[in-house]
């Protein structure tokens, strides 16, 4: 109960300080709008296949996370509250908390981009609930990935620019997968049916890298 008591203590202190400063959440949004109007202005309205399309998804996805997504501890680490976090916080809340607010995040994102994909370049879905599903899954992996990669870098000199370059060998399977569940929920094919294993690695892959976090966190923290 202490421990779910702290993690949402963790959760709601840096909610409260993101709605301050609106760093990452305008980053995100930013680079969601950005990318999705570059590729609309230069394909001068012409159609894209829904392969292209639902491989945009996630590289705005995937480059939005690796930019606005991890100062979750760096910013602990400027500010030099990270030594206060690891005398009166379990390492096991202090992840809770963060992984919760990063999700929160990844979630925001998740949505503009699937937004602004439909929107702005007309994008049709033949299976709305299956697109959600898939965003939701692979947030929580990208979440749960972003999160333990961030605390390894917060005192790296330079974290900042590793993370991209750890975060894209460790999602791939959760690419892979999410490309071609969204392929299937925008063009149709066999929709449900045919997206059983694609919905099971996902949620495996989620599963393994947050119960993954939660073993090596405690190292990670305290070294």
């Amino acid at each position: 109960m202490l421990t779910l008591r702290a993690a949402w203590a963790v959760f709601a202190k840096d909610v409260r300080l993101e709605l301050r400063s609106r760093v990452a959440l305008n980053t995100l949004l930013v680079f969601a709008v950005a990318t999705v109007m570059t590729v609309y202005f230069a394909l001068v309205r012409a159609p894209l296949e829904p392969r292209a399309q639902a491989a945009l998804l996630w590289i705005v996805m995937l480059f939005a996370a690796s930019v606005g997504l991890g100062r979750a501890f760096v910013a602990e680490v400027e500010r030099g509250t990270d030594l206060l976090l690891r005398l009166n916080v379990r390492p096991g809340a202090v992840y809770a908390g963060k992984l919760l607010f990063t999700l929160a995040l990844t979630f925001v994102l998740g949505g503009v981009s699937s937004g602004a994909l439909l929107l702005v370049l007309g994008v049709g879905v033949d299976h709305a609930g299956l697109l959600a599903l898939t965003v939701a899954l692979g947030g929580v992996g990208l979440a749960g990935a972003v999160t333990l990669l961030s605390a390894i870098i917060a005192r790296a000199q330079g974290g900042g620019a590793l993370l991209p370059v750890l975060l894209f060998p460790l999602l791939v399977p959760l690419l892979l997968s999410a490309v071609r569940l969204t392929r299937a929920a925008l063009d149709g094919g066999d929709g449900w049916r045919g997206a059983t294993d694609g919905l099971v690695t996902l949620g495996a892959f989620a599963v393994v890298v947050v119960a993954a976090a939660v073993l090596l966190f405690e190292y990670v923290w305290d070294e």
